[in-house]
């Protein structure tokens, strides 16, 4: 069952992406990865990129990105702005149907629970991480600098303001597994119940939402707009 499963998301991932994606503009220290290569290179305008690329931004660095993206069954060009210090991974910039997004979501439990496994059994840090989404739990594992989950979470910013409700969500959801320093982190968290309920998944954002309720050391504020998203939700 899982490994139908995973060759669907493969298939899935391969007919979203409609094209490459052009680097029009650079300001500053923008790097490029290739694949799975853990190396990166410089880039610069004109720059073609494929799908699987990911794209950063360093400290005072911007980029503009220019994908063709299919929607509604009509390809178009769309720009994206990228602010200093972010991380991109080029295959989140694409739509997902709601039947997509809820078997890659159950697909992410799946890796969580795996991972959560894995770690205990070899004793290792939380704060521990791969590269690419399609790795599993038992490939080398690497420690990570907590400064890149937030580069990482930045770039999930990206794509929420873009319209990338899905793949934000989703994103969202395995930075905060390799990076479980961030799971406190409120504004990270209602990110990513606020792109689940962009998305229209309303019984997976009021989850998301109830569990922010229980983080430890909210301020009055923050109580009351997670109550007030609740409740809005469950409003028939």
């Amino acid at each position: 069952m899982k490994a139908g499963m995973i060759v669907l998301l493969g298939a899935l991932t391969a007919r979203a992406f409609a094209g490459d994606i052009v680097l029009q503009k650079t300001n500053g220290d923008v790097s490029i990865r290739h694949g799975v290569e853990e190396a990166w290179s410089a880039a610069a305008a004109g720059d073609v990129l494929k799908s699987d690329d990911t794209i950063k931004t360093g400290r005072k660095a911007t980029a503009v990105l220019v994908a063709t993206l299919e929607r509604g069954g009509k390809a178009g060009r769309k720009s994206i702005s990228l602010p200093p210090e972010v991380i991109v991974d080029l295959s989140d910039i694409r739509d997902l149907t709601q039947e997509e997004l809820m078997l890659k979501l159950t697909m992410e439990k799946v890796r969580a629970s795996s991972y959560q496994w894995k770690s205990n059994e070899m004793h290792m840090s939380p704060t521990t991480a791969v590269h690419g989404d399609d790795r599993s739990p038992g490939e080398t594992l690497r420690e990570v600098d907590p400064a890149t989950g937030t580069m990482l979470f930045n770039g999930v910013r990206v794509l929420f303001n873009n319209g990338f409700y899905a793949t934000c969500a989703l994103k969202g959801i395995q930075v905060l597994r390799r990076y479980p320093v961030l799971d406190d982190q409120f504004a990270y968290r209602m990110l990513v119940a606020e792109s689940l309920e962009r998305a229209d998944l309303r019984g997976e954002a009021i989850s998301e939402y109830g569990a922010i309720a229980d983080l430890a050391g909210l301020t009055a504020e923050q109580q009351e707009t997670v109550r007030t998203k609740i409740e809005m939700l469950r409003k028939p």
